[in-house]
C-alpha cells in the first residue's frame, strides 16, 4: 500500500521507523525514534552544550536548566511520541557510533493538498563537525519524501547560524526569503531565514545517494 493509501486508513506512514547508518568522517550516523531512557544522556549534553545551543533555540518562560533537567525528558518524550502517534511529527534521536548525539524533528505536518512540514534539528557541541547534521538531514529528507509522502519541507535558521547554513546548502535546501522578528530566540525577537525544498527538487538517487557520490557518506 502506498504512503498516501495508508494515511487514508487512518496509519502514520513512515513511523516509527530506524534510518540510516550512514559512516561520516565523525563516525557512524544513524536516527531512531527518541526513549524514555535517553533522559540522562539528553540532560547531560544539553546542560553542557547551553552555551553552544541556547542562541538558535526558542525562548522559554523557565530557564535553561530547568527545562533541559533530567526530569523534563519524560514529558517532552511523551508530547514527541503522542504527536509521532497522531501523524503530526516525525521526531529522531541522532546517534553517532551509537550514542546520543542530538535530535531532528519534523514537526506540523500537515496533509491533504499541502503535505507539508518544518524540519528543526540540534548537534552535540562535540559531534558539531565531521558530517553529522548533514547525514542526519539527507536521510529525514529521503524518508519524509518517500515511506512518509510528504512533498515539502521547510527550515528556519538564524542569519547568524553560520554551520545550520552550510548544512542546508550542502543538502540543497533553497533560501525562499527572510522572516522579520519571526521567533523569540535567546531572549529577543530574532529574524529567521526560511528555506524550503519539495520532493520534485530532490535529486533520483535521493539525497544521500548525491552526498554518497560527492564522497560525503558512505553506507555501513
Amino acid at each position: 500500500m502506498g504512503a498516501g493509501l495508508a494515511w487514508e486508513v487512518g496509519r502514520h506512514p513512515g513511523w516509527p521507523v530506524r534510518l540510516g547508518p550512514l559512516r561520516v568522517e565523525a563516525g557512524l550516523v544513524a536516527l531512531r525514534p527518541p526513549k524514555l531512557f535517553d533522559a540522562s544522556t539528553w540532560s547531560r549534553i544539553r546542560l553542557r552544550d547551553q552555551a553552544y545551543l541556547e542562541n538558535w533555540e526558542p525562548t522559554a518562560a523557565d530557564g535553561w536548566p530547568e527545562r533541559n533537567a533530567a526530569m523534563a525528558w519524560p514529558a517532552q518524550w511523551s508530547s514527541l511520541k503522542s504527536l509521532a502517534r497522531r501523524g503530526l511529527a516525525l521526531p529522531f534521536v541522532i546517534t553517532v557510533d551509537g550514542d546520543l548525539a542530538g535530535q531532528i524533528t519534523v514537526g506540523n505536518i500537515v496533509r491533504g493538498s499541502l503535505r507539508s512540514a518544518w524540519v528543526g534539528y540540534w548537534v552535540a557541541a562535540d559531534r558539531a563537525r565531521g558530517g553529522v547534521a548533514t547525514a542526519a538531514l539527507a536521510m529525514v529528507v529521503d524518508h519524509c519524501f518517500g515511506d512518509a509522502g510528504l512533498h515539502r519541507l521547510e527550515a528556519t535558521v538564524r542569519p547568524e547560524n553560520t554551520a545550520s547554513l552550510r548544512v542546508l546548502a550542502k543538502a540543497g535546501f533553497r533560501e525562499e526569503g527572510l522572516f522579520l522578528r519571526y521567533l523569540d530566540v535567546a531572549g529577543d525577537w530574532r529574524d529567521h531565514l526560511c528555506f524550503a525544498m519539495t520532493a520534485d527538487e530532490t535529486p533520483p538517487e535521493g539525497l544521500v545517494g548525491r552526498l554518497a557520490a560527492q564522497g560525503h557518506v558512505r553506507s555501513a
